[in-house]
């Protein structure tokens, strides 16, 4: 794999003589207390301002800062009019604009597309201080406030529908946000790279128009440049190596563009954009993934090869700038409900090679794993200690996207460098994989024997098909770092649903239960896993989930909280939602259906026969018991799924309203004259 410039090689930018600000500013005054008469970038940004390297807008901040640049934030501001957005004057080079942490659609209605409650991310977990599509919304604003001023979009709310992509809540295929947003340039994926070189080049005089050329940016293009080819992606979902061949002996990778359907295409014919889908993954690794196009309109999208992963001093570098580790103080004693559970947690890696179809990791941070020094974590964790106020002694989380796959990497780099698999993982673990633990429990040694810590705890999701190739890391997690209960993840029973979420059977779930008991047991701890599973995923027919739930109540468990199949922005779960196809096989209009539980009624169901043992799901539960010929599951013994009798007060659950009318209020509430 090709290698890109050091992040930090760059000459600071003049303004660096200003030095480290103790929180990058959010008003004039705070400008100037600093000395400055104007920002050089303003960022934008759904959530609140918390100053630590876990949110993003704060580490792309402070790395703008360290690069010698003044930067500005306006966090979660008014959008009903522009005033909020020149708050802090001119920026000099760009507004960089995203939605926060999550997606802003995500972030604000359940799967059931309800709307939420409160905010995480904001203070006192407030709802409503962001708008619906908030990328679109703070965009449209930074122009009206600016409107010569470059717009820089950037996050997972950018990254996830960077491409013509099904939107889950208006139940139709949109255009990209960046031609939506009508926004200069998108950036996709982890954005250290690709906002330093904008920065860099915007201040050395280049126009932003110019900036075509960066790996991990997604721009509008009138045309495809003469010396192109471009490679129709009907020829890239082949099973035949030969047009693959071809291509490669005629033209350079690095000048090849893949066109894909077109918006009016995808938005028009569901196997098209199941078709795109599967393209768009394939082209996914910065090892040999190619440019895409997609028209959408009068002009193309044109997406550029993933950004390069950072390397392990670069890594170290960025999350070694100098955070202050908590909230603006313009927030006074709020709490940040996000702010609450992550403060004194520290990530030790990024990507996830796992795959799974319904999560946006690999989509955004890749599945090539980054992983910080060991040295840099630790000094990280004696920070905490030192400087966090409300410290006890307790570390909430070592991990990242995922708890357990620290520095695990190919053997082959060249074989790296040109796989097109969508998981390491999975239909088994790859023979060219390194699980190789040992370094992860050296880690955890090394972090619980810092003075003043007393527990460093585990949190981050655990893969446990990797984890029962090392017992020893099963040992030491179960020995010194649960807290009594560890959240795992087989998603579900049955291989039909399994299959298309590109997860392990549940039979390595029993065998790494063996082993945690085993090891529990032996330090003499009482010590339970908790499991999660999906319901109405693609793929899942009513007899899975019958037979999910019968796992449940034959091991034991009753689950509080139940996660509904969200279909999210690109997703390749999503695609198989909108198109009933299977992306993870070559797509055509002869190839594999895939089941999908889509009406509410069928939802509510799944949800149900997650939650067999509540009163109020037992009505819907017999009555489905009945249409499929299991009557014999309804009774009073030990062997019956929901018993006959029903208690007073119980089985009243009214079903959600559509989805429409809870649109049509939130509406009222924004005049339209004002919408954006």
């Amino acid at each position: 794999m090709q290698k890109a410039p050091d992040i930090f090689s760059y000459r600071p930018y003049w303004a660096k003589r200003f030095g480290i600000a103790p929180h990058l500013p959010t008003s004039k005054e705070e400008m100037d207390a600093l000395g400055w008469d104007s920002c050089d970038i303003v960022l934008v940004s759904g959530d609140a301002y918390i100053d630590h390297p876990s949110f993003g807008m704060a580490l792309i901040g402070r790395l703008l800062e360290a690069q010698g640049f003044r930067v500005g934030i306006i966090a979660q501001p008014n959008w009903m009019g522009a005033s909020d957005f020149r708050r802090l004057g001119k920026p000099n080079l760009f507004f960089g604009v995203t939605g926060g942490n999550m997606d802003s659609m995500v972030n604000r209605y359940t799967s059931d597309k309800r709307i939420r409650s409160n905010d995480a991310y904001t203070p006192g977990g407030l709802a409503d201080k962001r708008p619906d599509r908030c990328v679109l919304v703070y965009s449209q604003r930074c122009r009206e406030a600016y409107p010569d001023v470059p717009i820089v979009l950037g996050g997972i709310e950018a990254s996830l529908r960077r491409i013509a992509h099904y939107d889950y809540w208006s139940d139709k295929v949109r255009r990209s946000v960046l031609a939506d947003a009508k926004a200069d340039l998108l950036v996709f994926g982890n954005g250290e790279r690709q906002v330093v070189e904008i920065a860099h080049r915007l201040a050395k005089g280049a126009s932003i128009e110019t900036l075509t050329d960066i790996r991990g940016t997604a721009f509008i293009a009138k045309h495809v440049p003469q010396d192109w080819h471009v490679l129709d992606s009907t020829h890239v979902d082949r099973e035949e190596e030969a047009v693959e061949s071809f291509v490669r002996s005629r033209w350079k990778a690095d000048r090849t563009v893949i066109r894909l359907p077109g918006y009016d295409a995808v938005r028009d014919d569901p196997v098209l954009y199941a078709h795109a889908s599967r393209v768009l993954h394939q082209e996914t690794n910065p090892g040999n993934a190619r440019a895409l196009v997609q028209n959408q309109g009068a002009r193309d999208i044109w997406l550029n090869p993933p950004p390069l992963p950072l390397t392990t001093p670069e890594m170290d570098a960025v999350y070694g700038l100098p955070y202050s580790r908590q909230p603006h103080p313009v927030y006074g004693n709020e709490k940040i409900p996000a702010f609450e559970m992550i403060q004194h947690s520290v990530t030790i890696m990024r990507g996830c090679f796992g795959g799974c179809t319904f999560c946006s990791i690999t989509e955004h941070e890749g599945r090539i794993i980054q992983s910080r020094s060991e040295e840099s974590i630790v000094r990280e964790i004696e920070a905490i200690r030192d400087a966090s106020p409300a410290f006890t002694g307790v570390i909430s989380d070592l991990g990242g996207p995922t708890a357990n796959m620290y520095r695990l990497a190919c053997r082959s780099p060249e074989i790296e460098a040109s796989c097109r698999r969508l998981s390491c993982v999975y239909p088994g673990i790859c023979k060219n994989l390194d699980t190789d633990h040992g370094p992860l429990i050296a880690l955890y040694r090394r972090a619980r024997d810092i003075p003043g810590v007393k527990k460093v705890l585990i949190a981050s999701g655990l893969r446990y098909d990797l984890a029962v190739k090392s017992p020893e890391y099963v040992k030491e997690l179960a020995t010194y770092h649960v807290g009594g209960y560890l959240k795992i993840a087989p998603e579900h029973t049955e291989e039909g649903p399994l299959s298309k979420m590109m997860k392990p059977g549940i039979g390595t779930y029993d065998s790494f239960k063996v082993l945690f008991d085993k090891y529990s047991k032996e330090a003499g701890k009482e010590q339970y896993l908790v499991p999660y599973f999906i319901a109405a995923h693609p793929g899942t027919t009513d007899g899975d989930m019958l037979k999910l739930a019968l796992w449940l109540k034959k091991n034991g468990f009753r689950a509080d909280q139940v996660q509904g199949f969200l279909p999210s922005p690109m997703a390749a779960a999503t695609a198989m939602y909108h198109s009933g196809k299977n992306p993870l096989h070559r797509v055509s209009r002869k190839s594999e259906d895939v089941y999908i539980p889509r009406s509410a009624t069928q939802r509510r169901l799944h949800k149900a026969f997650l939650r067999y043992h509540d009163p109020d799901n037992w009505p819907i539960l017999r009555e489905a018991l009945m249409k499929m010929g299991r009557a014999d599951l309804i009774g009073n013994g030990r062997h019956h799924l929901v018993p006959r009798f029903q208690p007073v007060g119980t089985g009243k659950t009214v079903p959600a309203k559509p989805f429409r009318t809870q649109h049509v209020r939130q509406a009222k509430r924004i005049p339209m004259k004002k919408r954006p």
